[in-house]
């Protein structure tokens, strides 16, 4: 399989390196390009792959046309920021829609706020196969979690292949495209949430005269190992918060204060807001 990626930047990079790790396709199964000399140096250096600053080239090398295998992409991963869609699409669309015609090519969205009609309209094609996803930066640690919505056009191989993918740099779920934006306040920015959280916690055990690395420590192990007990055991996560809370104990104490100070309505108002700039982008 071979995969093409526009945008070498930190998601672009995660998503790389899953699909290598997973053999998922070899460093000369995949092109990338990115208008940065710096962005493209780092993926040779860290992959092994080969770039370019020419966009249409990852979809279909012009100049490879005359080699016994010359480049044609099978998927193409548009891991670029949102506000460069439109631009890219533009300078993309003529080769999209050639190869399109001839081939199937499946084209992967990783942006908040991009409709699949938005991206139909911008291709000018409807018959493309276009995928929404919106992942999250854990994926740079092989934990990501992608929510998936697919195009009209994308049959059950295309959407195996896909999830394939989506699946090498963690866990991904498919949902209906009206959830997207929940998606996006519930993975896709709740990573920032949970630094906060984490960062909080640390400067708490600072001020109590633990050394900051330490306490870092403490509190990054003690989020992932609560986040992997959701995971694994299958309970309510109110069931294990109360297997913590002993009767007049130390955590009761604190939940107490954190109820006081308004956490749980703190994090439910960031998420609605979260979810609507998401739906108005």
């Amino acid at each position: 399989m071979r995969i093409g990626f526009i945008g070498c930047g930190n998601m672009g990079r995660a998503i790389m390196g899953g699909i290598l790790s997973k053999g998922l396709a070899t460093k000369e199964e995949i092109l990338a390009s990115d208008t940065s000399k710096e962005a493209r140096e780092l993926v040779e250096r860290q992959y092994g792959i080969k770039t370019t600053d020419d966009n249409r080239k990852v979809i279909r090398d012009i100049d490879d046309q005359s080699s016994a295998n010359p480049w044609h992409a099978d998927v193409v991963i548009l891991a670029i920021k949102p506000a460069y869609y439109e631009d890219v699409i533009t300078d993309i669309r003529k080769s999209a829609q050639e190869e399109a015609a001839f081939r199937n090519l499946i084209f992967i969205s990783i942006a908040p706020g991009k409709t699949l009609k938005w991206l139909d309209q911008c291709f000018g094609n409807e018959s493309i196969k276009i995928v929404r996803t919106m992942p999250n930066t854990p994926a740079l640690v092989g934990e990501g979690i992608t929510g998936v919505s697919f195009g009209m056009n994308l049959n059950k191989d295309d959407k195996e292949t896909v999830m394939s993918i989506l699946r090498s740099f963690g866990k991904a779920e498919v949902v209906e495209e009206k959830l997207m934006d929940v998606v996006t306040s519930v993975s896709g920015s709740s990573p920032a949430y949970v630094f906060m959280f984490i960062e909080a916690m640390a400067d708490a055990a600072v001020a109590d005269g633990m050394p900051r690395a330490q306490a870092y420590t403490f509190a990054a192990q003690a989020v992932l190992g609560s986040a992997k007990m959701v995971l694994e055991t299958g309970k309510h996560p109110g069931e294990l918060k109360d297997m913590v809370c002993s009767p007049g104990g130390t955590t009761i104490e604190a939940v107490r204060v954190l109820e006081a100070k308004g956490m749980r309505s703190a994090v439910f108002e960031a998420m609605k807001a979260c979810t609507k700039k998401s739906r108005e982008s």
